[in-house]
């Protein structure tokens, strides 16, 4: 019987699925649970994502695919735009899980340079595996390039993943 590796995933749902919607495709969310499984032996995936009552079926086949779903109160600004921003939530439930030494590993989905600072942290604590960028190169953050860490371009697996 492998052994599980227990390493997590950190997944900006919002930069997720508006990054692969620029490149022109739609993600499989199953298989890109699987693929995060086989690929960064990923055994725990928290998927942060804005609450929108409209949205429960999607909430449901994201659970179904393999996600624990980390829910966002969201607000609307003065145009009616739906506000959720999960950074904050996402850094603090990796640091948090980091400290409880939850997981060996981390990958981040995201290709947003807010969480260079969290990369750095996991860095130096050795518990940083790869980013996984739903952008291309040109368009993922520098401060997420800057941090030196491993980072897979999900174009690159989009006749893998894509629908």
């Amino acid at each position: 019987m492998k052994e599980a590796i227990k390493n997590y995933a950190y997944i900006d749902g919002a930069n997720l699925h508006k990054g692969v919607e620029n490149l022109g495709w739609k993600l499989n969310y199953k298989r890109f649970r699987i693929w995060l499984n086989d690929k960064y032996g990923v055994e725990q995936a928290y998927l942060f994502i804005g609450l929108m009552p409209k949205n429960k079926d999607l909430y449901t086949r994201l659970q179904e695919a393999g996600f624990t779903l980390i829910f966002k109160e969201v607000i609307y600004d003065n145009e009616g735009k739906v506000k959720g921003n999960c950074d904050a939530d996402l850094v603090l439930k990796a640091t948090r899980d980091a400290y409880e030494d939850s997981f060996k590993k981390v990958v981040l989905v995201s290709s947003d340079g807010d969480y260079a600072g969290l990369v750095k942290f996991l860095q130096e604590k050795d518990k940083f595996l790869a980013i996984v960028s739903p952008a291309i190169s040109e368009k993922c953050s520098i401060l997420l390039k800057r941090t030196g860490a491993k980072i897979a371009y999900l174009n690159d697996q989009k006749s893998i993943l894509g629908t």
